[in-house]
């Protein structure tokens, strides 16, 4: 029910999916749940049971900017900072805000009324652009903007927006032009907020031009990848609770940043450098980081393995795949012809091999073999890999496109070729006209049947040119065998070292404490002949992990010989641990396992 005369509350008149919370303990933060069952009264804000946040619908009258304690714009870090950041959205029309603190946590929420209701989803976009254009950088723990930039549907239906902690709920003031706090009630609060809706001039054609200016890439999310996506903000989003909490949480930061990163903020995905540098700003600005993170001081090279680790592995920039869902850019004014960065990485790889290949031929030092050339390729920094995927550039039957042609059969007494596709003997030309001083316009050609008689004791045309070309055929089979030989030996060797570079993903993600990543390894390893294990445990790794390593290997092991299916193994774990599956027991758990296995009556 709403209470018409409550003219605070009714500023924010959507309520559906609204978000609440119990009042937490002083220093913690609150644990937000989605209620989307029914909407969200005025009589339940009014009774201060919970604390009480409210979405956006299709269109808004306000927008509002959340600057938190920890981030690089709040004015207790930078002042200047925050007064570039208000003054950023003047040429959009908001010149005033009413100023705020969003809870006990100090971080400030501005709010900037307008008097025409425009669409959310361009009112978010356009106040992103405007800021991301000042150096702004919007994204959770620094920078939000509510209503957000929503850049993705899922299926057919757009997503929710962002929930915004209602104001004047506890540890929310109002504050003045100097950031100190002032009477706040209700009253003074809509106050306030006519005012700045008088000021603030907001137009939707303004609006339209600053979206005009940037290009979009909008995305629509499969049911199961917004399930992906809310599991990982589920972990993330509580930072650290306690120690021994950094690998996980670095895991699921690295992952949910190459995945989905580009379809929750914008622009091109990430990768190498700027994703390390995003996992870490992400990272230090969650709850918890510098109370209970004890790799504060090697944090950039856990995120930097993490990083190498996500990149090597089965996962993708979401919507680069082919498919259903495939990312769809917008169709905007012009065109991007600038390649992407995995066209410019690709570009590169080729000017290399080729720049290597120009500096062993200069020094006349380029292989003929495939084999020879494929290793003095390598000592140029080319990884295998990127030769095999370019061979077009440097092997040597790709190099030199000419064929040796067949010789062609005869198919009868007339001279004529077998081949449906060459010309008629009548005028053809024998590869070997010039042979005997014939001359084609007199005599025709040499590949049939001369009409002048041959001399008495000459050898006929005829047979000398058949056994010619059987010299030149068996040649041509030897120099087909050896290339074919090499062509063999390259890719047996390309082979054997893409295997082993596979044998040490899987062993290193075996000894991970990532259920994901340990549940994909564990699902090869049961596919795998027994004697491979003998192959695992002899990848290079540091003694804890060969000793981890060891443990999951005995354990398949014993599963093995008891012949338990899955069901039975989940049913096992689910009364020892509480848990479904392997990968997500800790090291020891695992070692309590193992010697649950063996100890069992089952065991032989």
């Amino acid at each position: 029910m709403q209470e018409r005369s409550n003219r605070f509350l009714a500023l924010f008149p959507h309520r559906h999916d609204y978000i609440y919370a119990r009042h937490p303990s002083p220093g913690k933060r609150p644990q937000w749940q989605t209620e989307s069952r029914h909407p969200l009264s005025d009589r339940l804000i009014e009774q201060g049971t919970y604390l009480y946040g409210a979405r956006f619908g299709k269109e808004t009258q306000y927008a509002m900017v959340d600057v938190d304690i920890g981030s690089a714009y709040h004015p207790r870090r930078d002042p200047i900072a925050f007064q570039k950041l208000t003054e950023a959205l003047e040429p959009l029309g908001l010149v005033s805000a009413i100023t705020c603190t969003s809870s006990d946590s100090h971080g400030l929420h501005l709010y900037f009324p307008f008097s025409d209701s425009l669409i959310a989803w361009e009112v978010g976009s356009g106040i992103t652009l405007l800021l991301e254009s000042q150096g702004f950088k919007v994204t959770p723990g620094q920078l939000e903007v509510f209503p957000n930039a929503r850049l993705y549907t899922i299926e057919s239906t757009p997503n929710l927006f962002n929930a915004h902690r209602l104001p004047l709920q506890r540890g929310s003031y109002l504050l003045n032009d100097d950031l100190e706090p002032i009477w706040t009630d209700q009253a003074t609060f809509v106050d306030q907020w006519r005012q700045c809706q008088s000021r603030n001039n907001l137009s939707n054609e303004t609006l339209q031009r600053i979206i005009r200016q940037k290009k979009r890439r909008s995305y629509r999310l499969s049911n199961k990848a917004d399930k992906f996506l809310n599991d990982l903000n589920a972990e993330i989003e509580q930072g650290w609770t306690d120690h021994g909490q950094t690998n996980r949480l670095l895991g699921r930061i690295t992952m949910r940043t190459y995945v989905f990163h580009h379809v929750m903020y914008g622009g091109e995905p990430l990768t190498g450098d700027s994703l390390i540098k995003e996992v870490l700003t992400v990272a230090k600005a969650l709850p918890g980081y510098e109370l209970w993170c004890r790799h504060q001081h090697e944090i950039e090279d856990r995120a930097s393995e993490w990083v190498s680790c996500i990149e090597k592995s089965h996962y993708f920039h979401y919507g680069e795949q082919f498919g259903k869902y495939k990312s769809k850019k917008e169709k905007l004014e012009s065109e991007d012809t600038e390649p992407s960065w995995n066209q410019q990485q690709s570009q590169k790889t080729k000017d290399k091999i080729q720049a290597a290949l120009k500096e062993l031929s200069e020094k006349n030092e380029l292989p003929e073999q495939a084999t020879a050339r494929f290793n003095a390729l390598r000592k140029f920094g080319i990884g295998g890999g990127s030769l095999y995927r370019y061979k077009e550039l440097w092997h040597p039957l790709w190099k030199s496109p000419k064929k040796s042609p067949q010789p062609p059969e005869l198919k009868n007494e007339s001279g004529q070729f077998d081949n449906a596709n060459a010309p008629n003997c009548h005028n053809s030309t024998s590869l070997l006209q010039d042979m005997d001083g014939n001359n084609n316009e007199i005599n025709g050609s040499s590949d049939r049947n001369s009409v002048v008689p041959q001399p008495e004791g000459g050898n006929p045309h005829r047979e000398e040119i058949q056994r010619i070309r059987a010299l030149l055929s068996q040649a041509q089979v030897a120099v087909d065998l050896q290339a074919t030989q090499e062509v063999i030996e390259a890719e047996e060797m390309l082979a054997q070292e893409s295997r082993t570079a596979h044998l040490q993903q899987m062993a290193y993600w075996l000894t991970l404490d990532d259920p994901i990543l340990m549940a994909e390894a564990l699902a090869w390893l049961w596919q795998q002949p027994p004697e491979l294990c003998a192959e695992l445990l002899a990848v290079d790794l540091v003694e804890e992990q060969v000793r981890s390593l060891s443990t999951i290997v005995n354990i398949l092991e014993q599963l093995q010989q008891l012949d338990w299916g899955p069901k039975r193994i989940g049913q096992e774990l689910q009364a020892c641990f509480s848990v479904s599956s392997l990968a997500h027991l800790t090291a020891e758990q695992r070692q309590q396992w193992l010697s649950y296995l063996r100890a069992h009556p089952d065991t032989g």
